[in-house]
């Protein structure tokens, strides 16, 4: 049982709080603390929503977004393995919805206005966006394994063109903005042949400023090019990107084919199998990051929250008492950029906490400042009591938990045994080759390798580290790695080396400048047959010696 900080007279603190878990930890702080902020200083009318209890309680969410006919639906049906109600895939725009693919002991849909009212779901906030939105907006409920670790979102095709925007009856780059906040990961799929960046994916794209952490890009259809023809697109997407997603890192784009369906070309195969399973470890790891990722939105709204009331409480008392105030009005919102600057040195905030000032200009517009609050100091110093002290011991708490908890990951469908069994990541490949064979692998090529060695004049059967040196130097690997392999190879640890030692390290040396990474302890099917445990020697490796 956990508490915030040190327990007082019947395991509660001196605020009579205590917690169960970090969850409902959360879940109190901001209605305690950070809500009567919001709701004081209109936060909710000018950014985001007020937070519920599903908001805290709900799965990790994975959020596709991507023009049409990228393969948003069909990298959703790879993942599941079968698939879900209300799907439908085509070349052509198929999916005109949002769809939140849910776990649920049956198989439904349950329509936009249904779930909203749901108190359950995490959705009620969205009524905001009218019936034009609901009307386009579905939860498709399944029982699946993957789904009950995580829940996805497919979007609709984004399409280029005026008529697009016009046309959906909402505020498409809005929802995706009110999405965005709430999800654990943003996952932008392109397809191979299309890489160009419509007006509307564009603003879709900036909607998500501030959630850069969160997204991830795939370029999706991969395998429908050669090798030349992928350095080529791969430059161009990351081009086009840096056009629209302006951060100084560059973003983690991965390569593949999301779909069950045999390569069109396998040059690339083992690069395309490396990728997926690096996508798949990142969605994995979702549900174990879940409790940290809410932390660290839960600190962002709060940030922005304070930031908010400054404003507010600012313009408050630049409003004159009774004369003039339409004309102070438009002239604060014209001196709105001189206003952030004012309140980054009087309360040393940083420029990237503040909102977008113009679109704070556009709302500003419908606002009577002579009814906007003055500054609550208590309200400011319960956040930053909060900022300083409470979410310190929640990070605790989330260390606490995991350690007493196995390690949550998201299993069943396309990640069921991914990494195990013959077809696994590296199965057969660099040191694990020769992992299920009967006779030593490095005896294959043994008669090269004894070659040398005779070369380097052993003495009662070893060479010294001065002799191996020279030879091992010859393949221009770094000292560090050389050193390395010295100390797997040095079985007996007797500071020389025999022939099997020797060619254990030349096989390791060939391992390593293939690109493979080399273990922290010799694998057992690698110790040589002399120095292995059991005295009695490999039959079949005495027998081909024979």
């Amino acid at each position: 049982m956990f508490s915030w900080v040190k327990q007082e007279q019947g395991g509660r603190n001196k605020e009579g709080e205590m917690y169960q878990t970090v969850t409902e930890g959360l879940q109190t702080l901001y209605t305690k603390k950070l809500l009567p902020l919001e709701e004081t200083y209109l936060f909710h009318d000018f950014h985001s929503p007020a937070l519920e209890g599903a908001d805290f309680q709900s799965k990790p969410m994975v959020l596709l977004v991507g023009q049409y006919s990228t393969g948003k639906t069909t990298f959703i049906r790879y993942l599941l393995e079968q698939d879900f109600p209300g799907m439908r895939i085509g070349p052509e725009p198929t999916t005109d919805g949002f769809i939140a693919v849910m776990h649920g002991e049956t198989e439904g849909v349950v329509p936009g206005n249904a779930l909203v009212v749901d108190p359950k779901k995490p959705f009620r906030k969205l009524n905001a966006f009218g019936n034009s939105f609901l009307n386009r907006f579905i939860c498709s409920q399944m029982p699946n394994q993957v789904l009950q670790s995580i829940s996805i979102i497919d979007t609709p095709g984004i399409l280029s063109g005026e008529k697009q925007r016009i046309s959906r009856g909402y505020d498409f780059a809005e929802v995706l903005r009110w999405f965005g906040e709430r999800v654990d990961r943003i996952i932008l799929l392109f397809d191979a042949h299309k890489l160009d960046i419509s007006d509307e994916f564009s603003e879709a794209i900036k909607a998500f400023k501030g959630q850069d952490d969160k997204i991830r890009v795939v370029l999706n259809k991969a395998d429908q090019v050669d090798t030349q023809q992928l350095m080529r697109v791969y430059g161009a997407l990351m081009w086009s990107l840096g056009k629209v997603i302006n951060t100084p890192e560059v973003v983690r784009v991965y390569l593949g084919s999301f779909w069950a369906k045999p390569l069109q070309n396998t040059e690339n195969r083992r690069l395309f199998e490396a990728e997926s399973q690096d996508l798949f470890r990142d969605i994995q790891s979702l549900p174990r990051n879940a409790a940290l990722r809410k932390l660290n939105d839960l600190i962002k709204r709060a940030r922005l929250a304070k930031v908010h009331a400054y404003i507010i409480s600012y313009l408050k008392k630049e409003m004159p008492s009774l004369f003039g105030r339409e004309k102070k009005k438009e002239e604060l919102i014209m001196r709105l950029p001189e206003i952030y600057v004012t309140l980054q040195r009087e309360h040393h905030i940083s420029p990237g906490d503040f909102p977008n000032v113009t679109k704070m200009q556009d709302m500003l517009q419908h606002y009577d400042f002579s009814k906007f609050p003055s500054l609550k100091i208590k309200l400011i110093e319960s956040v930053d009591k909060m900022l300083a002290t409470k979410i310190a011991v929640l990070m605790a708490m989330i260390r606490e938990e995991e350690s007493k908890l196995p390690p949550a990951m998201v299993s069943g469908g396309a990640f069921e045994g991914s990494e195990d069994g013959p077809f696994g990541r590296g199965y057969g490949e660099g040191i694990c080759a020769g992992a299920d064979a009967d006779d030593w692998i490095v005896s294959r090529d043994k008669h090269r390798y004894d070659e040398i060695f005779y070369t380097l004049m052993p003495v009662n059967g070893k060479i010294t580290g001065v002799n191996a040196k020279k030879e091992m130097m010859n393949s221009r690997l770094p000292n560090t790695v050389l050193g390395k392999i010295w100390k797997l190879a040095d079985c007996d640890q007797d500071g020389m080396l025999d022939d099997e030692e020797f060619a254990l390290a030349q096989h390791l040396i060939q391992i390593k400048l293939e690109g493979y990474e080399l273990p922290n302890e010799l694998p057992n099917h690698l110790v040589p047959p002399a120095h292995r445990k059991n005295p009695t020697a490999d039959a079949l490796y005495n027998h081909t010696e024979d």
